[in-house]
């Protein structure tokens, strides 16, 4: 029996950290090509530090004279995601920092068994879903992203100026009876522009945008209140700290409250499974949850390069479920294609639309118009229940 009273603690970070600054370059370069052609392959890794940004990895094309002529563009991709970031600071500014394409042809010992619709790499993907929140994500990391998000927002309108782009958030929340009620404590740290704010000061600005955000009483006297706990933090992004692509894979999906497959997301087409069969399994998970065939969900899949059909599908529903978990791997087995072709046709992955997963969460958001976020559709719910 799971546990029902605990205290369970999530970060996350904004899209001005150095990190998640390196996923956004790197899917919009992915975005780029895929703009050009939807087949493309790019496999991008970025790195940043002050006033430099490095971009490397294999991107393929079929046909050649299009990506010679994206490839002269990388530069400019990087700096737009820079500049709509916000860093404009004197050792990290989006027209002066120096970028360094090192983008080059996939190898074809690669592309021969994503060729033939098989999985671009070996690998085990989870997708999770729970109750806690109308989203069916963990309320932790659901609303550590929001209150950063919500604070990006304040920042790039203008209500707040004098906060910058870098900051992290972490929330510990109480749950009681299996329900999330409270929060015990909070942290957050923000960069600002000026040295004589204090972290008082930073409280100040920061804590009604954190009360807007979270549920109603889950702020009490007793809760626990770190703003910028180490003082000024005026040096943020690249030049406080070097950025890379792929560092933040558990801000990136649940928090840390359910299993990870190890394999980032940001820069990789969607013939690669760490992205998605990730995707894939939460769009499975959350479809069990809200079907209402179990409170909280994992899905597992496994696959082998070059190899189509996934090597094994694992459910866990913790005692949850209404059906056993053996039927759930078979209802969920039959209700969609689990070839790295069948997720992308079902989700309609081959389009740009990643770059706005790099930043506050690749799940729990909701999905878009043209087709972002098309694995937090709860369209599969009756299919599921069908299948049962």
């Amino acid at each position: 029996m799971p546990r029902q009273n605990y205290v369970f603690t999530s970060e996350s970070v904004s899209e001005g950290h150095p990190d998640k600054l390196c996923d956004q370059i790197s899917d919009a370069v992915l975005d780029a090509l895929l703009t050009q052609d939807p087949s493309a392959r790019v496999a991008c890794e970025t790195f940043a530090t002050t006033n430099r940004v490095l971009i490397g990895g294999e991107i393929g094309l079929s046909d050649r004279d299009r990506l010679e002529g994206l490839m002269a563009r990388v530069p400019d991709i990087a700096r737009e995601v820079i500049r709509d970031i916000g860093y404009e600071q004197d050792k990290f500014h989006w027209n002066t920092c120096e970028v360094m394409n090192f983008l080059h042809q996939q190898s074809p010992q690669i592309a021969q068994g994503v060729d033939r619709d098989g999985a671009g790499d070996q690998g085990i993907m989870f997708g999770y879903a729970v109750d806690d929140t109308p989203e069916l994500m963990p309320a932790p990391i659901q609303y550590a992203q929001a209150i950063l998000r919500r604070l990006a927002d304040a920042r790039k309108s203008g209500e707040q100026p004098t906060l910058g782009p870098d900051a992290k958030s972490q929330l510990s929340v109480k749950y009681r009876d299996g329900k999330p009620v409270g929060v015990t404590q909070i942290v957050v740290s923000h960069q600002h522009k000026h040295e004589s704010q204090t972290s008082d000061d930073i409280r100040a600005l920061v804590e009604p945008y954190v009360r807007e955000v979270l549920p109603e009483g889950w702020l009490t006297d007793e809760t626990v209140w770190h703003v910028n706990p180490t003082g000024t933090f005026v040096i943020g992004g690249p030049d406080g700290d070097a950025g890379l692509t792929g560092r933040k894979i558990i801000v990136d999906t649940y928090g840390g409250a359910a299993p990870h497959g190890g394999g980032a997301f940001s820069g990789k087409d969607p013939t690669k499974v760490d992205r998605s069969a990730a995707y894939a399994a939460r769009y499975l998970a959350k479809n069990v949850v809200a079907a209402g065939l179990a409170k909280r969900c994992v899905i597992q899949l496994s696959y082998a390069i070059g190899v189509a059909a996934p090597l094994s599908i694992y459910a866990d529903t913790f005692g949850t479920g209404t059906v056993k978990d053996a039927e759930i791997e078979r209802a969920v087995g039959a209700a969609m294609d689990l070839t790295p072709k069948g997720i992308r046709d079902h989700l309609d992955l081959n389009r740009p639309i990643y770059r706005r997963t790099a930043a506050y969460g690749h799940f729990g958001r909701a999905p878009d118009a043209d087709g972002g976020f098309s694995w937090e559709r709860t369209d599969l719910a009756a299919a599921l229940t069908r299948g049962l």
